[in-house]
């Protein structure tokens, strides 16, 4: 009866009860929005009582712990190849390493670094667990993956179009690829114009399968 009473469908919930009248539709922390950060809950702590806490972390050295590492071995893979610097003239490997630099922030990676929200959300009641976030102001870690995924499908089938379209190799071979290509890029543009729909209520177009 409480959990009717105060409008609660999900575990954990914080609601401030203000000193005079009833808690407003502000007392309640979105928690699928704003995430569980420390700071988030702290901020809106703030806004609603005017106690201001302060949220004291720990030294973390991971960050800079993965970036030694990460110029140490592009060190030492330079120190290697010191007679031969001709890969860093490498278009291939320079166009892999800024496409996965564009698909981490299309999916929204940068988003999920500075609200921390939840990987996914299970409902408290029937124990289904989602994995997409039925509202266009969040979303969850594992959207971002399914988003990063559902974009390298599309961009895979675009590279096949074009080789198939300026490759050497004989017809045959090109016709695999122009098919598999337009394949990839169908199937998994409509399933991102699907995710888009789910969250973009009301949304009038679809794409096949979406």
């Amino acid at each position: 009866m409480c959990c009717v009473q105060l409008n609660m469908n999900s575990a954990p919930t914080f609601i401030n009860f203000p000193a005079k009248g009833k808690p407003k539709r502000g007392d309640t922390y979105e928690l699928q929005v704003r995430g569980f950060s420390a700071e988030q809950i702290a901020r809106w702590i703030a806004d609603r009582t005017d106690v201001n806490i302060r949220v004291i972390r720990p030294p973390n050295y991971a960050g800079p712990l993965m970036l030694g590492l990460l110029l140490a071995i592009i060190g030492g893979l330079v120190y290697l190849r010191r007679s031969n610097m001709e890969f860093l003239f490498n278009k291939t490997g320079w166009a892999f390493a800024a496409l996965c630099f564009v698909l981490a922030m299309t999916s929204g990676q940068m988003w999920n670094h500075i609200r921390g929200p939840p990987y996914a959300h299970k409902n408290p009641h029937t124990g289904h667990v989602n994995y997409i976030h039925g509202s266009s102001q969040a979303q969850f870690v594992a959207e971002t993956h399914i988003v990063l995924l559902f974009n390298g499908g599309v961009t895979l089938g675009m590279v096949l179009l074009c080789e198939a379209a300026t490759s050497d190799m004989d017809i045959g071979k090109r016709k695999i690829m122009c098919v598999a290509g337009i394949g990839l890029v169908v199937l998994f543009f409509s399933w991102m114009l699907s995710i888009f729909r789910s969250k973009y209520h009301g949304y009038p177009y679809s794409f096949l399968m979406s």
